[in-house]
C-alpha cells in the first residue's frame, strides 16, 4: 500500500526499459526499498536496467513484454502482480521515430500508432482490471506536450499521443470513484536515448527531472502536470493561435 506521504512498496515499469521510467523508479528508491517489476522484452538492456535498480536497492523482477502483441497483455499483467499487489504502475513505452519517414512509411506508420496508442490503450485497461480487483493503487501515464496541439513537423506522433493523453485522463475520470488515481504526465523535450542525436528543443530536461515531476505529482494526487511547469502557459497560447498562423511558426 502508499503510505500516508506517498511512498509506494511496489512499482510495475510497463517499458522497464524506459530511461524516464528507471529514473522515476530511482527516484522512489531514495526513500525507501521497493519490490519493482520491469516489463519489456528479453534484451541485454532489460538485464542492464535489472541490475541498475538492484544496485539502487530494488527487489527486482521481470516479466516478458511485446507491446505490439495486445493479445498477450492481459496475463502479462497478470504475471506482473503474482507476487502481490502493484501500487504504482507506470506506462512508458513508446516509439518516436523519424517524422518525416514514418508518415510515408505504411509498416512503420502502422507499428507507430500500435505502440504508442493501442498497445497503451490495451494495457491501460487490462492494467485498471486487475487494480479494482486490488481496490487500490495508481498509474503514471507519460504522455508528451506533442499530443497538445499536433504539429506538422512530428504530426504522426503527435496524433499518438493525442489518443494516449485522452485514452488516460478519460480513464482517470472512470476510475476515480473507486479511488485509483491516474497521473498523465506530459513533458517536452526530454535528453535520453530515443532522441539522442536530435537537436535539443526549447525547456528541455534530463529523465531525472521528468521523474521528479512525475513522482511528485503523484505523491499529490494531480491528474494532470507538465516537465517542466512553464510548458502549461506555452501550450494553452499555443491551442489558440489559428491554424494558419500555427502553420508558419518554426516549431
Amino acid at each position: 500500500m502508499i503510505d500516508a506521504v506517498g511512498n509506494p512498496q511496489s512499482l510495475l515499469l510497463l517499458g522497464g526499459t524506459s530511461d524516464i521510467a528507471l529514473a522515476i523508479a530511482e527516484r522512489y528508491l531514495a526513500d525507501r526499498p521497493l519490490r519493482i517489476v520491469l516489463a519489456a522484452r528479453p534484451s541485454e538492456r532489460l538485464d542492464a536496467a535489472a541490475a541498475r535498480l538492484r544496485k539502487a536497492g530494488g527487489d527486482v523482477s521481470t516479466v516478458d513484454f511485446d507491446a505490439k502483441d495486445t493479445g498477450s497483455h492481459p496475463a502479462m499483467i497478470e504475471k506482473a502482480f503474482a507476487g502481490g499487489d502493484i501500487d504504482v504502475s507506470v506506462v512508458a513505452f513508446g516509439l518516436l521515430g523519424d517524422a518525416e519517414q514514418v508518415w510515408q512509411d505504411h509498416a512503420k506508420a502502422v507499428e507507430l500508432a500500435q505502440v504508442n496508442y493501442t498497445a497503451a490503450v490495451s494495457v491501460g485497461v487490462a492494467l485498471s482490471e486487475r487494480l479494482k480487483q486490488q481496490g487500490h493503487g495508481s498509474v503514471v501515464a507519460l504522455s508528451s506536450v506533442a499530443g497538445e496541439r499536433v504539429r506538422r513537423s512530428n504530426f504522426l506522433y503527435g496524433s499518438t499521443k493525442a489518443g494516449f493523453d485522452g485514452f488516460y485522463l478519460g480513464l482517470g475520470e472512470a476510475l476515480r470513484p473507486l479511488g485509483i488515481k491516474i497521473t498523465v504526465v506530459r513533458p517536452g523535450h526530454v535528453k535520453t536515448k530515443m532522441t539522442e542525436g536530435m537537436d535539443e528543443a526549447p525547456l528541455a530536461q534530463t529523465a531525472e527531472q521528468v521523474a521528479e515531476t512525475a513522482v511528485d505529482a503523484a505523491r499529490k494526487g494531480k491528474e494532470l502536470v507538465w516537465a517542466p511547469a512553464a510548458f502549461r502557459p506555452v501550450m494553452s497560447a499555443l491551442r489558440h493561435v489559428p491554424r494558419p498562423v500555427f502553420r508558419k511558426l518554426p516549431i
